[in-house]
């Protein structure tokens, strides 16, 4: 019997030291926490999620700088949003220059970083050169091809010398001054694709490429058969990031256009937002364009990654 009552007791050593070691580790996990994730949890809350809880409690509301009282108005802002004319431009201008956004420094940016993918002094210089525009600001950007691009210009001048007497005014001209914003957009947004994309040729095997080769695949067929499946996590990643910066575009627009040339030329729901918000102190009519362009960048957002996280897969 003291047999028996020894075995038990050595059998439960161990279980009581791994429940204080479990605890110990408990504790330890709970001081991590309060000591690197709570700070971080509450600036998230005070800074994101407390605004964005405002903002959608305020697109109820009749909420107005100039107005002694707010009152509750339900969906009426939105009601009204959707049957303005207005805003439905600047959802049209939104979804023109997003994909201008998306598709040219994607695009470029892939064909940049082909070419950048070797070896040697020259080609490390050139994708230093190509980066820099991404961590300048968009402000400084934009106010340097402001100064290009305006008529009488660094660009109208080189054009004149080509013997181009009436240059098109790139900011100007109400056909083409969307166009003009998406490509100093782009400009600046192609060094983040090309270096996303550098990324990802140099993590392709070359004994899949030296296979192909032997096999017969000519430079095109390789690209084609065995990079660019390969690439898929790179054009997912351009592609999201890309489209929420294209639809949340509001400072190209604000220090070139100001929204013009006319009415509404170039103006984003974004710039929307800061006019109607800021400028015309309508902040419950601010708050529901801005809810409504979150629901939107979210499910566009959504449905694309689900869509090209899809495409990995099958690859």
């Amino acid at each position: 019997m003291t047999a028996l009552q020894d075995t038990l007791r050595d059998s439960r050593q161990p279980t009581r030291k791994t429940a204080r070691t479990s605890a110990r580790t408990r504790r330890s996990n709970l001081g991590y926490f309060l000591g690197f994730g709570a700070p971080g949890l509450l600036f998230y809350a005070c800074f994101v999620f407390a605004p964005l809880v405002l903002s959608l409690g305020y697109s109820f509301t009749n909420a107005d700088a100039f107005l002694p009282h707010t009152k509750f108005t339900g969906l009426h802002n939105y009601v009204k949003l959707l049957g303005d004319p207005d805003f439905r431009t600047s959802l049209r201008v939104t979804t023109i220059l997003t994909l201008i956004i998306v598709i040219v420094p994607n695009v470029a940016g892939l064909a940049v970083a082909v070419l950048l993918n070797r070896n040697g002094r020259l080609y490390r210089a050139l994708r230093t050169v190509f980066f820099v525009p991404v961590v300048l600001s968009s402000v400084v950007v934009s106010v340097v091809w402001q100064a290009m691009l305006t008529d009488g210009g660094l660009l109208d001048t080189v054009l004149g010398s080509m013997g181009v007497k009436h240059p098109p005014g790139w900011l100007s001209d109400p056909s083409i001054a969307l166009y003009s914003v998406g490509w100093i957009a782009s400009w600046q947004l192609l060094g983040f694709c090309t270096v996303v994309y550098l990324a990802g040729l140099q993590g392709v095997p070359d004994d899949l490429l030296e296979a192909a080769a032997i096999d017969g695949a000519g430079r095109w067929t390789r690209f084609r058969r065995v990079t660019w499946p390969m690439l898929a996590p790179a054009l997912t990643i351009n592609t999201v990031m890309l489209l929420i910066t294209g639809f949340k575009t509001y400072d190209y627009v604000q220090v070139i256009t100001h929204g013009g040339p006319g009415t509404g030329t170039t103006a984003t729901v974004a710039y929307g937002v800061i006019q109607t918000g800021f400028t015309e102190n309508k902040t419950g009519m601010a708050s529901a364009m801005a809810v409504l362009m979150l629901i939107i960048v979210a499910v566009v957002s959504s449905v694309v990654l689900r869509l090209l996280q899809r495409r990995e897969v099958e690859l």
